[in-house]
């Protein structure tokens, strides 16, 4: 074998400056390596059903029989005792539907009925503003549905700070302390300059209507559950665009998407949950902490500032959250995040899709840069279905186990493609190598984690600037489409595991540098691992069999100077011939 490699290097360095500089042109990948895998449902997961009342999604009322309340001005009126009216401040105090318009230049809508109350408001083309308070205030009641009129266009906002009116600390436009539903067919827009946009300190619900959410703070803040379907909601915020957040109950504060669209600008998270996530689909358009621009600052103290403006500099990068400041992730899930389907864009200057437990994709669209890692969990990042495009990262996938059962996934990474690495931003570097495509037996070292990456299905293109696949554990591939490309210098390695690495099924296509590279420590199915010198970028690798049936070809985008594949078409002891650039060599499978 040392000779066919020495003598394929020497033809190599008199052949490169004519090797062709064409792109990837098929890698052949069969079908059966191109599918989605079942999905995986973790104990959180919720129904639609169980999310929703039937009442929710009603967005009809009886006009004729309803309380009207009028504004003009300074002036309030209503068609009923049922409101009692204090200059600019009326206050609802039975079960009743209730059809606001007009305009309220400085003034209140309070809600304080028998706690058994529920109540509809109808918001028709109306304008309300409080200099001092929430112009929405749910002081009381069981249940209030805030429906937006068909075809209106209604606008809520509050002043530059909030006084006190009761024991409340009320820090929002709307401000409820009771189960909130918006839904409807018209359109709100909210303004908060000194707090929260929509804060609910029960369940808040939409499940219609066009909503516009402008803050300082949180565009919406719930204690116990944050649950959309249908709405179309744009968020601007100087705090997390979407924020629940339960000290007291860890199955609560959590965030449930059946649907909708949503645009979110936020400084710190795009969307929030101290409990779980779970996104059934919808389409998703997230910037968080000024996107991976801002990669090396951690944390989003003084970051732009209401409506703009500029902040003092900030902190190295970490994965973890720190109490200098807010966190500043895409989608973060303290508890567990599933995403079952949906379209999203998001761009983070830190993780872009991130829990401090587990993690599982079993569908959607995804077009990724993150200023951090893609996806992070703090323990299992599994992901069955699904087409994830990575365009930035620092480590595109990583987990203390990452598990690739299916899916479509295209990467770039500054460091490593894939890391097994267990808690907050644990890039690994232990474990140690020996020779050149050295086998465990030789290289002396010993596992650093008890980590995992397991590949059985799907496609991956790795392109990675440091290893493309690092397991600080154990690495295994049973199936799927793997291709890595990775740097031609530095401390890096196309694979680089602690303890073990094996293929027994699938397809694997790397390329990378030498200095420190691992091949599989145990296969199922053929493999080659060459030295070849050094290959300028674009030059094609392929690899045929005896007959001449071409088993792959790949173009590496980067230089290279090894080449290791493996392949279901490819057996132990029998000689196939590697094509790289203009030079080929009859090599044998070990």
């Amino acid at each position: 074998m040392t000779k066919t490699l020495k003598y394929l290097s020497m033809i190599l360095a008199a052949l490169l400056l004519f090797a062709g500089c064409s792109k990837d042109d098929s890698t052949n990948i069969p079908a059966a390596e191109n599918g989605t895998a079942e999905a995986v449902t973790p104990d959180f997961a919720k129904t639609q059903e169980e999310m929703f009342s039937d009442r929710d999604f009603e967005i009809g009322y009886d006009e004729e029989n309803a309380v009207r309340i009028t504004f003009d001005g300074a002036t309030v009126t209503a068609t009923s005792d049922s409101v009692n009216i204090s200059e600019t401040t009326a206050t609802i105090t039975a079960e009743a539907t209730y059809i606001l318009t007009g305009d309220l230049t400085d003034g209140q809508l309070i809600v304080d009925a028998p706690e058994n109350a529920k109540l509809q408001i109808v918001l028709d083309n109306v304008t309300m503003h409080s200099s001092s308070s929430a112009p929405i205030y749910i002081k009381q009641a069981d249940k209030v549905f805030l429906t937006l009129a068909k075809g209106s266009q209604n606008t809520l906002s509050s002043g530059d700070s909030f006084t006190a009116i009761d024991d409340s600390n009320i820090d929002g436009t709307i401000f409820s302390k009771q189960d909130l539903t918006v839904n409807g067919e018209g359109a709100l827009a909210v303004t908060s300059p000194a707090g929260h946009g929509i804060v609910c300190k029960d369940d808040l619900v939409f499940t219609s209507g066009s909503y516009t959410v402008t803050s300082a703070s949180h565009g919406l803040d719930a204690n116990d559950s944050v649950r959309i379907a249908n709405a179309s909601i744009t968020i601007d915020a100087g705090k997390d665009g979407i924020h629940a957040e339960n000290d007291e109950d860890t199955e609560l504060g959590f965030v449930y998407f059946a649907s909708g669209t949503m645009t979110v600008s936020a400084e710190g998270d795009g969307i929030s949950a101290s409990a779980y996530m779970q996104i059934d689909s919808g389409s998703f358009d997230i910037v968080s902490g000024g996107g991976s621009v801002n990669a090396e600052k951690s944390t989003s103290d003084s970051y732009g500032g209401f409506m703009g403006g500029g902040r003092p500099g900030m902190s190295s990068s970490s994965s973890s959250d720190t109490d200098s400041g807010e966190s500043i992730k895409g989608l973060k899930a303290q508890n567990g995040l599933l995403i079952s389907d949906g379209k999203f864009t998001i761009n983070s200057a830190d993780d872009s899709v991130h829990s401090n437990t587990d993690l599982t994709v079993n569908g959607g669209s995804f077009d990724i840069s993150a200023g951090d890692d893609a996806f992070h969990a703090d323990e299992t990042l599994t992901i069955t279905a699904g087409k994830i495009s990575i365009s930035e990262s620092y480590e595109g996938l990583e987990a203390l186990h990452v598990k690739v059962l299916g899916g479509e996934i295209t990467l770039v990474a500054s460091d490593d493609g894939i890391n097994a690495a267990g808690g907050n931003d644990s890039s690994g570097f232990g474990g140690g190598r020996g020779d050149v495509f050295g086998r465990p037996g030789a290289m002396g070292g010993s596992s650093s984690s008890n980590g995992s990456i397991v590949i059985s299905g799907g496609t991956l293109d790795i392109t990675a600037s440091g290893d493309g696949l690092d397991a600080n554990g154990t690495l295994t591939i049973s199936g799927g489409y793997v291709t890595v490309c990775g740097p031609n210098q530095g401390d890096t390695a196309t694979l680089d595991y602690d303890t073990s690495g094996s293929i027994t099924g699938g397809t694997f296509i790397g390329t990378g540098a030498s200095g420190m590279a691992q091949s599989f420590s145990a296969a199922e199915q053929g493999v080659i691992s060459v030295s070849v010198g050094n290959v300028t970028a674009d030059t094609q690798i392929t690899l045929t069999d005896k007959d001449g049936n071409v088993i792959v070809t790949h173009t590496p985008s980067l230089a290279y100077s090894v080449v290791i594949i493996s392949s279901p078409a490819m057996e132990s002891g029998e000689k196939y011939t590697l094509t790289v650039g203009n030079a080929s060599e009859e090599i044998k499978a070990s």
